[in-house]
């Protein structure tokens, strides 16, 4: 797949219409099998934490793009966001966002719901026409990003942080029996981070083409914080115990995974300098490299992200000073 970079720089507008761009909002970008072009971005509504999920396509090499559709079939002025892009091998095209439609149903009949939902939908033509909404999991936390990614089997996979009994957020993953069947939420991480708020810092997620399932995450546990990466072979197995690294205040991981090779970037601020930090395995995940600085600047910068091409990794970086891509 053609590498590409999508960075933003702040608020934008869409054909008149507000688009979220910052924190963990933003649009994303993927190129399908055919070489169309699809986007997928949160519109803002006139309501605080309010939004639709928006798509586009081109199928003309991005001379022209289709008019946008929104794909969350529920329209009430409630929270819609957090968007998520994945495409299929056959050209699938795979939505997934937080939702909290089934917060304001329970809210209306006055009943506890901790967190919001994790939606999908999903098209089989190409971006032309969308299958009717589905649930993944309810009682995901409200503003963490989602990782979303596609097996060698070519079906979806999805991670989110999970609201657990007593206001646990740690993460949990979902595999898809097919595109119409979510599996069951299986829990990633036993930080045990409880917190009565969204962090604002959801996970990283890569497979590789032997199926290993490699996630990367953030947790605030008094006694396990900082970021983590672990890796699943097999569902009924669990994930391996976590790998901790990066300093303290280390935020944002992304992670990698090319064949045996897979590489974890993260930001950090030593002071003075924005660092992108780069660990490394080659052994698909088990022993990993010292940390180093993959990238330094001293103005302001965005959250570093991985891109692949032709079996090799890329970095792709945006900052005030100007925009970085290198093979690592």
């Amino acid at each position: 797949m053609t590498p590409v970079a999508f960075f933003h720089t702040g608020h934008g507008q869409c054909r008149g219409r507000a688009v979220a761009a910052h924190g963990e909002y933003r649009p994303k970008i993927k190129i399908g099998p055919e070489g169309n072009i699809y986007l997928t971005w949160t519109q803002s509504l006139e309501k605080r934490h309010t939004g639709h999920i928006r798509f586009s396509r081109s199928t003309d090499g991005g001379k022209s793009f289709s008019r946008p559709v929104t794909v969350n079939d529920n329209l009430d002025v409630i929270s819609h966001r957090f968007d998520a892009l994945a495409v299929g091998k056959n050209g699938e095209v795979f939505i997934a966002w937080l939702d909290a439609r089934d917060k304001e149903k329970a809210k209306v009949a006055k009943q506890e719901f901790n967190g919001t939902a994790v939606y999908y939908a999903w098209s089989g033509d190409g971006g032309a026409s969308f299958h009717p909404n589905r649930i993944v999991a309810p009682h995901s936390c409200e503003c963490c990003r989602l990782g979303v990614e596609i097996d060698q089997n070519n079906l979806p996979v999805v991670m989110w942080r999970h609201v657990y009994d007593g206001n646990i957020r740690d993460h949990a993953l979902s595999r898809f029996r097919d595109w119409n069947t979510p599996g069951p939420a299986q829990r990633v991480s036993s930080e045990n981070w409880q917190i009565d708020a969204c962090p604002h810092h959801g996970p990283g997620l890569s497979i590789a083409d032997d199926g290993r399932v490699h996630g990367v995450w953030f947790s605030g546990a008094p006694d396990r914080q900082g970021l983590f990466y672990g890796h699943a072979s097999d569902a009924a197995a669990g994930f391996s115990a976590p790998h901790s690294f990066g300093n303290p205040g280390a935020k944002h991981p992304q992670v990698l995974a090319e064949g045996q090779r897979v590489v974890v970037v993260w930001s950090e601020f030593d002071g003075s300098h924005n660092l992108v930090k780069l660990i490394q395995s080659d052994d698909g995940g088990s022993r990993w490299s010292e940390p180093e600085t993959a990238e330094s600047s001293l103005v302001a910068a965005d959250d570093a992200f991985l891109l692949s091409h032709g079996g090799k990794i890329y970095l792709s970086w945006q900052t005030a000073g100007g925009y970085r891509f290198r093979a690592l």
